[in-house]
């Protein structure tokens, strides 16, 4: 009998142990709101996991952790299984690295998370690049690439294909990827993927190139030591020390010994590295052991109620015994038949799922293709079109060039538009995190529409809350497609009128302001039964509208898409004949105090062009007259690079203002010619013209050392707008 009582103890801790283990990997649904405490947390995570300091990390995630489980946030709970990996495999512990991996892919088959996903596919190249699978990593890194434009995700990608082409012996490739680390621009760890940059240059160096190592460890050793990354620290001594060794320098050889030995003693000992990964199992398990704890105590309290009741325990086991035995009977009997069933449905959608990527991969690829193709005589149309406005046409000619002019900036518009609704439905589309000026993007919304407004006859009117900060982090780029839809419907369909955009700061706690945009026209109105519809793709009102006032039809589902990455719904209240009002709300972190003098950032900025010497890098010979005869225009004067190998060689010979960098070129692109020249002039401004979607490799061209995009084809005014502000605001900072 005192065996039964033991096995009843041990039996329902175990269940309990079980029922804890499910419930903490449970499925629950997404929190907007916690989003700012999820980063906080792993903003803390990320700067001790690059220290090597272990048990405030693991604190840090574990905070991150329950906020997640509390707010039901799904999507969060996988970023923190996430990091977990993250931190394990510094730890050089993969199995355990691997078993929160293993979490998140069962959770990602529950929902459509395409960072989370991203993330996955990152974790598994690292997993074949640590057992030398290296062309499959490369492979999965491509994937993870496809899925997530995140520019944090991008570096260390950019780190990996660093270190997998080291692994292959492969330096010229590896160093162009360590290179692009060195002059990242990352919000979250700059510094710490400048240091991989530095170190791995050093790496390869070390081989037969030790001045060259001693250069990269001494400028990556200050950045290390700032920032207290042991290991990188240790690395760069070992790597220095020797590198004076091999050129018979052994007095600096000695001093950087005697630093990497005080390392080793004071920081970063065998002891200490052992205790942060007895922490980091103690801090894993303390959880289970306390609720193991409790209920051990629990079982303790009951055992005297089953002194009393022995042979009801005894009877009450004997019929939950014989009805488990059913149970298991009736499961074994359809267990065959229904594992049968799941395998088969499970292959099917997977191959319906395979299928459906596949082909949503081939449409993709199919319109950045069509987009690229398109976009290159666009700019010739375009641009021969504003050139030949300005030579003073007749009146006749005046009128067929502005019907060309029109033609070819209503194509521009519809490719773009379809361009965007094809990255929504692939949900390859998220918010970017970086700082920017919200007056100076709404202001500068408004000035690209000003014409657009005279030539209908309309006033637009813009009216600005003073309260609103001068900087805030959240994407400019979408609030500027969201209010260029809504400002530019307004205008389309209001002639002889007015319409109003109104900006007003609504609520701010702590550095989280909330920001209303509200844009009132008094044009056509929408009625009731068309507005029900007017959000869905291709959808106008009626054939009427689409005949009289032109357009696709995809300004508004735009809008509504961009509006649920930022957690956020439009609004639309409208009166047949009296006009329409769109308004939206904006969570945003407010970065500084409130301006003073909120109208400086209006003022227009006049650049003086004259005398500027400017190099043109691009390959299509028609562009070539185009950009040059642009520039003339300003009284600037410009050489021509039909490559990027000769851009390189006459950036190096030459003293140029700025560099305008086509991007897709035949040999070497406009990226690694970036890359290239900012080896030997970190300081001229380089702006990339390119013919493909903004958002789709805005990432690589930043990283690569570019210093602003214009996307082809461009308005004028905006072409010589990009050069003024990085030549001149450049040399004023």
């Amino acid at each position: 009998m005192k065996k039964v009582k033991h096995n009843l103890i041990f039996k329902t801790v175990l269940a309990a142990i079980f029922s804890c283990l499910l419930f903490s990997c449970a499925v629950a649904q997404e929190s907007p709101t916690a989003l700012k405490d999820l980063d906080y947390y792993f903003a803390l995570a990320r700067k001790y996991k690059n220290q090597n300091n272990t048990k405030p990390a693991l604190e840090a995630i574990q905070k991150a952790t329950e906020y997640a489980e509390k707010n039901e946030d799904e999507k969060g709970q996988i970023d923190c299984f996430h990091q977990y990996a993250f931190l394990y495999l510094k730890l050089n512990n993969v199995p355990r690295s691997k078993f929160y991996w293993e979490r998140t892919k069962v959770l990602l088959k529950g929902i459509t998370y395409p960072y989370g996903s991203s993330e996955s596919k990152y974790l598994e190249a690292i997993y074949l690049y640590l057992d030398k699978n290296n062309f499959q990593a490369e492979e999965k890194l491509v994937e993870a690439k496809q899925l997530s434009n995140d520019r944090n995700l991008l570096n260390r990608i950019v780190l990996t294909q660093a270190n997998i082409n080291f692994q292959k012996t492969n330096f010229l490739k590896a160093s162009r990827f360590y290179n692009a680390l060195v002059v990242n621009s990352d919000i979250y760890e700059k510094d710490y993927f400048t240091t991989q940059g530095y170190l791995g240059l050093a790496n390869i160096n070390s081989l037969d190139n030790p001045e060259d190592c001693i250069k990269f460890c001494l400028e990556g050793l200050p950045i290390a030591k700032a920032n207290g990354f042991v290991n990188e620290l240790l690395e760069f001594n070992t790597l220095i020390a020797k590198a004076y060794e091999d050129i018979e320098d052994y007095n600096s050889s000695l001093l950087f010994n005697k630093n990497l030995i005080h390392i080793k003693d004071s920081i970063y000992s065998i002891t200490n590295a052992k205790a942060k990964e007895r922490t980091a199992n103690d801090i894993h398990i303390e959880g289970l052991e306390e609720d193991v704890k409790t209920l051990l105590e629990k079982n303790i309290e009951q055992e005297a109620s089953i002194n009393r009741s022995e042979s009801t325990n005894i009877v009450a086991f004997a019929i939950l015994a014989i009805i488990s035995l059913l149970a298991i009977s009736l499961y074994r009997n359809n267990q065959i038949k229904t594992n049968k069933i799941l395998h088969q449905t499970n292959k099917e959608l997977e191959i319906a799922k395979d299928d459906a990527v596949k082909a949503m991969e081939a449409k993709t690829n199919f319109l950045s293709t069509v987009s690229h193709e398109l976009r290159t005589p666009l700019y010739a149309v375009t641009g021969l079109t504003n050139l030949l406005l300005e030579e003073n046409p007749t009146e006749s000619q005046k009128d067929h060039l502005k019907s060309l002019k029109f033609s070819g900036d209503y194509l521009l518009n519809f490719i773009n538009d379809i361009l965007q609704v094809n990255k929504i439905d692939a949900q390859k589309l998220e918010t970017l995190q970086i700082e920017f000026s919200l007056r100076k993007t709404i202001k500068d919304v408004i000035d690209s529409l000003q014409q657009s407004a005279k030539s209908n006859n309309t006033k637009l009117s813009l009216n600005i809350d003073k309260k609103i900060s001068r900087a805030h982090l959240g994407d400019p780029i979408k609030i500027s497609q969201i209010l260029i839809n809504l400002i530019g419907n307004a205008i389309k369909f209001t002639k002889n009128g007015e319409v109003f955009v109104t900006i007003n700061e609504i609520k701010k706690v702590e550095d989280l302001c909330t920001i209303s945009f509200e844009v009132k026209d008094t044009g056509i109105g929408i009625s009731n039964e068309l507005q029900e519809n007017i959000f869905d793709s291709f959808e106008q009102g009626s054939i009427q509208i689409n005949r009289e006032y032109g357009g696709t039809g995809l300004g508004l589902t735009i809008v509504k898409n961009l509006l649920k990455l930022f957690g956020s719904t439009i609004h639309l209240e409208s009166t047949k004949g009296v006009g329409s009002i769109f308004s939206f709300d904006i969570d945003l972190i407010c970065k500084d105090k409130n301006t003073e003098n909120p109208e400086e950032e209006y003022i227009p900025q006049e650049f003086i062009f004259e005398g500027l010497k400017l190099l043109i890098v691009e390959d299509n010979k028609i562009n070539q007259v185009i950009t040059k005869k642009m520039l003339s225009k300003k009284g600037m004067v410009s050489d021509i690079a039909n490559n990027g190998t000769e851009a390189i060689e006459l950036a190096q010979n030459n003293t140029y203002d700025a560099i305008l960098m086509d991007i897709h070129m035949p040999g070497i692109s406009g990226v690694e010619a970036t890359i290239e020249i900012r080896k030997f002039d970190s300081e001229i401004p380089i702006i990339a013209l390119t013919a493909i979607s903004l958002d789709d490799s805005v990432e690589n061209f930043y990283a690569a050392g570019c210093d602003d995009i214009v996307t082809k084809p461009f308005k004028p005014d905006y072409f010589y707008q990009k050069i003024g502000e990085n030549i001149f605001n450049k040399k004023i900072t």
